[in-house]
């Protein structure tokens, strides 16, 4: 099952269950301001694909609850450039 992450790892914006958000499949997790200002719509972290993550239905969320854990990178958010 989705974590359903709680922020940006970017910018650390708040992103509610019901937010649009973008994953990889490791589950990373982006605003979609930053997916495509800062991205380009690759992970950061894995290079893997930006998905749109689902939005569980509300009647869901009481027993299966989004994660609280928040993920935020240290390091300045920037895109990978070629070497």
């Amino acid at each position: 099952m989705l974590e359903l992450r709680p922020n940006c790892e970017c910018c650390d914006r708040d992103l509610p269950p019901d937010a649009e958000a973008f994953i990889c499949s490791f589950e990373c997790t982006w605003c979609p301001s930053c997916v495509a200002e800062v991205l380009k719509g690759v992970c950061l972290n894995c290079g893997g694909e930006l998905v749109r993550r689902p939005v569980r239905p509300a009647e869901k969320l009481a027993n299966n609850p989004p994660s609280t854990v928040r993920v935020f990178r240290a390091e300045p958010c920037a895109p990978k450039t070629a070497a």
